[in-house]
């Protein structure tokens, strides 16, 4: 197995606790926790800024909580903006079904909705990572009447990623270690728990943060089930809105091919820019780049 894929499968003791556990005294100051309440049950969450500034949600991926975007919460808050990072489905205790097929890309973007119904908002900007961005392109594509505009990172426009799986052998080599995530529980369960959480590029009272959380009972089931549940086929559907995808030439889980296709399922405004030397943890790895790529693009639309 490549040295990549080693080094993902052991720092993938994911999950997070409490903002309050690590959080630096600043960002403790004007990050606050959330609690929102929905149909489907209460996600966990953290936001920043003026309650009547510009909405902005942000979904985080594996294996992190919404507090994978602590430096972009803060950054937001201080143009202004209003801006709120859930923990997703299995993530928030509230909202952790039991079963795979509950972990669906589909329920992921059903979610999205709700929380923006919950928080009273009809009309707001969506940004997305990982796991996070396969939900946001789908939401955006889907619901452009109320997403005003897409910021994803790290992963493609899934009808460019589900190509890269068909053709590409870099992409596949890469995605390799999808498989091991999909056996059944508790194989890879008992394969990540105890192991220390390192993600490079993220700093280590993050890590151990999402760590935490996912040591919690059955948390980490529930993050691998979004892995178990998902193959990335039938979400071909382009998206309209103006559209920021970051990405980084150094991602060790995505090849070039998927990012370079992207552009053909965007039809609206889109803007590529990737980033040299950067992982996959692009949100902690790359904060400031990441946080004035976002501004910019809010402030163009």
């Amino acid at each position: 197995m490549p040295s990549t894929r080693r080094s993902f499968l052991a720092l993938t003791a994911a999950g997070v606790a409490s903002l309050g556990v690590a959080s630096p005294a600043h960002a403790a100051e004007r990050i606050s926790p959330l609690k929102i309440r929905t149909c489907v049950g209460t996600f966990d969450a953290v936001a920043a800024g003026p309650r009547n500034g510009r909405k902005v949600l942000l979904l985080h991926g594996f294996p992190e909580l919404g507090i994978e975007w602590e430096d972009q919460l803060l950054a937001l808050a201080s143009a202004g903006y209003r801006a709120v990072a859930p923990d997703q489905r299995g993530y928030s205790a509230g909202v952790r079904p039991p079963q795979i097929a509950d972990y669906g890309l589909d329920y992921g973007v059903n979610d999205v909705v709700a929380i923006a119904d919950a928080l009273g908002w009809y009309k707001f900007d969506l940004v997305g990572h990982d796991w996070g961005a396969c939900v946001a392109w789908i939401a955006a594509a889907r619901y452009e009447y109320r997403v005003r505009t897409l910021t994803a990172v790290s992963v493609p426009h899934l009808g460019a990623f589900a190509e890269a799986l068909r053709v590409d052998p870099d992409q596949r080599d890469r995605s390799e270690y999808m498989d091991r995530f999909r056996q059944p529980t508790p194989i890879p369960e008992n394969q990540i728990l105890g192991t220390k959480l390192t993600l490079p590029g993220v700093p280590e009272r993050k890590c151990a943060i999402y760590q935490e959380r996912l040591n919690q009972p059955g948390a980490l089931t529930a993050a691998l089930n979004w892995y178990r549940a998902n193959d990335f086929t039938g979400y071909e559907q382009s998206v309209r809105v103006p559209t920021l995808f970051i990405a980084s030439d150094s991602d060790p889980f995505v090849a070039p091919y998927g990012v370079a296709q992207t552009h053909r399922w965007v039809k609206g405004p889109y803007r590529l820019e990737t980033l040299k030397g950067v992982g996959h943890s692009v949100p902690e790895a790359a904060p400031g780049a990441t946080s004035a790529f976002l501004l910019d693009h809010l402030r163009r639309y």
